[in-house]
């Protein structure tokens, strides 16, 4: 039994606040207790769109503030002079796990699109293997969602089918593990990069093995080509190929009408934003307000290291409560802490996450209030956003066991994770 004793405040779920002290219990005889005083205590957040491969490619010229379709082959030059490998892959997904939970993020979704040229399935399997090991040896949760970009589409199924097998236990359930520390999930990269057959293909595997379905959509580059290309938008296509349904989530959706949100919220979908990608490329935002009101779930993502350059999941909340009003209501604190909590879960099909409470998997965040930073802060929840975005929690947890302590990880040395990375990045291509 673990118990966070001392927390000004804590907050349930997006609607409930309680004042008092966290209790987890998980059938261990031993008891242990975790200070804080002078803290709020919110669940562990979840970052519903990522891309860790690039945590290792972050600040690269030629990579901001450009056109999408200047952008992508910058990104995948870079991969290539890298190269692909298990330690490469393990390497950046370790970083980008620790600057996750080292900022609350206690559940990541890797919406992983780059795979080697041609790869067998075995060589795919060994690239998520790493990925998804290097996340659990921090003590973290992973949703592997292997993607596709431009990849030939029976190549692709067939990894995913030997991903599923490889990395998931016989008894799992709607692709995840019993224990609930990983899940599998497909998703090509968006109509702008994969066709009809590899849709299809992707939700056949899905359809399978009870996997949820993810994609991108309704960036502008999404819509520009899908016109080009088929004299179609994004949305209509999707709907086309089977992917409007409760098990899909879709993420950006910056370019999107009135009709075409009534249609996805008619089909079940979910969506997620990601400002902290799309506000500095200039690529669109959200009316996250317009989805809500829809009756949409939302949640938050960080996308990854080559657009956003952080996997700060709170800062990119306060970036989206900022930004909201350009293009809507203005969303309050609360909205997004609900987004980057209990909305990103929803979308995940993980109700025992992004909450706190009876039944729940146990994953919170103790974040310290007691600075200068919050001093004549009159709401200490809407603080964390408001106050100071770039804070570090004092203590995380997930699932009952402590993986950050007083503001330091607990099962590896940051600096070492960040030193292995860097000498990796000096062997191009790997030996």
């Amino acid at each position: 039994m673990l118990t966070v004793s001392g927390a000004v405040r804590v907050l349930v779920d997006p609607r409930t606040e309680r004042v008092g002290d966290v209790v987890l219990e998980d059938g261990s005889p031993d008891a242990s207790v975790l200070d804080a005083s002078g803290c709020v205590v919110t669940a562990g957040l979840v970052n519903a769109h990522h891309h860790l491969l690039q945590t290792a490619f972050r600040t690269l010229p030629g990579t901001r503030g450009v056109p999408m379709a200047d952008w992508l082959p910058t990104m995948a030059g870079a991969y290539a002079r890298v190269g692909h490998d298990p330690e490469l892959y393990g390497l950046a997904a370790s970083v980008g796990a620790a600057e996750g939970l080292l900022s609350g993020v206690t559940t990541i979704a890797d919406h992983h699109l780059n795979w080697p040229a041609d790869a067998p399935p075995a060589d795919t399997v060994a690239l998520a293997s790493a990925t998804a090991g290097a996340v659990r040896a921090l003590g973290g949760r992973l949703v592997f969602v292997r993607g596709s970009a431009r990849d030939d589409p029976q190549r692709a199924a067939a990894s995913a089918d030997a991903i599923v097998s490889a990395l998931l236990a016989p008894d799992a359930v709607g692709g995840t593990d019993p224990d609930g520390r990983l899940q599998v999930a497909v998703g090509p990269a968006g109509v702008h990069s994969d066709g009809e057959a590899t849709f299809r293909a992707l939700g056949e595997v899905a359809a399978r093995h009870g996997l949820r379905r993810r994609t991108q959509a309704n960036e502008q580059v999404d819509t520009a080509i899908a016109l080009e290309r088929y004299d179609r938008r994004p949305v209509d296509l999707l709907e086309e190929w089977g992917w409007l349904a409760p098990d899909v989530t879709l993420a950006h959706l910056c370019d999107v009408t009135d009709d075409e949100i009534a249609r996805l919220a008619a089909a079940g979908v979910s969506a997620t934003h990601a400002p902290g990608c799309d506000v500095p490329m200039g690529w669109g935002i959200a009316p996250v307000a317009r989805l809500l009101d829809a009756g949409i779930p939302v949640g938050l993502g960080t996308s990854g290291g080559g657009s956003n350059d952080a996997g700060h999941l709170l800062a990119d909340a306060r970036l989206a409560m900022q930004v909201s009003a350009l293009v809507g209501p203005p969303l309050s604190a609360r909205q997004l802490l609900g987004a980057a909590t209990e909305g990103s879960a929803t979308g995940l099909g993980r109700p025992e996450l992004g909450h706190l409470g009876a039944g729940t998997a146990g994953d919170l965040c103790v974040w310290d209030v007691s600075g200068v930073a919050d001093a004549g802060v009159d709401d200490p929840m809407a603080g964390l956003l408001w106050a100071s975005p770039g804070r570090r929690p004092r203590h995380v947890v997930v699932g009952g066991r402590v993986v950050v302590r007083d503001g330091q990880l607990v099962g590896a040395d940051e600096r070492e994770l960040a030193a292995r990375l860097r000498e990796r990045l000096t062997r191009t291509p790997a030996v």
